[in-house]
């Protein structure tokens, strides 16, 4: 689960009808790091299948799992 976590991905794509402006896409999944194949895959599909160019992506990744995380619990306590 090395490298696994929240990915998003800012897309800044043209417009088909106004090539000159710029649209912008927030995709959000859950994807490993530094590879990014969820993310690869989806811009492959963008690339073939729709309409407007990709002007630039920006990336953030934040590991959801490290090893910091987990810890053993002593016991359970209820707030009322």
């Amino acid at each position: 689960m090395e490298g696994y976590g929240l990915t998003t991905a800012e897309i800044h794509y043209h417009l088909p009808d106004y090539p000159r402006l710029l649209q912008l896409y927030v995709w959000q999944e859950y994807d490993l790091a530094p590879e990014f194949p969820t993310l690869r895959g989806f811009l492959s599909y963008w690339e073939q299948e729709l309409e407007g160019a990709l002007h630039s992506v920006r990336v953030a990744h934040h590991r959801l799992i490290k090893p910091a995380e987990w810890q053993a619990v002593d016991g359970v306590f209820t707030i009322q």
